[in-house]
């Protein structure tokens, strides 16, 4: 399997990027990341590979907006982590793990044409 989704199944960004994969024929293996944690190295190796946990947390959540602020803080790695894990729908949707090992977040028809250029 050359690509790996990460996302919700109820996510309309999930669904778009879903639909857009099977509409050009790129295989790939859907993975409901609520049902199916993601290891704790392994998002923190993402937020790396973005740039930061910055980059791979959506703000703009109702999630986040409805978090006590002291949570809005993550001063460590271990502390990032912990709060994805218990809030898991605070991950930008869908992460996108291709063959290659590179980490890309989110969904546009532009990106995904970036993406897996035919």
């Amino acid at each position: 399997m050359s690509v790996i989704l990460y996302g919700l199944p109820t996510c309309d960004t999930c669904r778009k990027a879903r639909n857009w994969l099977d509409r050009f024929a790129v295989p790939y293996m859907f993975v409901d990341y609520r049902a199916n944690p993601v290891p704790a190295a392994t998002l923190k190796l993402w937020a790396q590979q973005l740039g930061g946990w910055e980059a791979l947390v959506n703000k703009s959540s109702t999630t986040w907006r409805n978090l006590l602020p002291q949570r809005k803080n993550p001063g460590s790695d271990p502390e990032w982590t912990l709060l994805l894990k218990e809030y898991p729908a605070l991950i930008r949707r869908p992460v996108v793990l291709k063959e290659d090992g590179s980490v890309s977040v989110g969904f546009s028809d532009n990106g995904f044409k970036k993406l897996f250029p035919r």
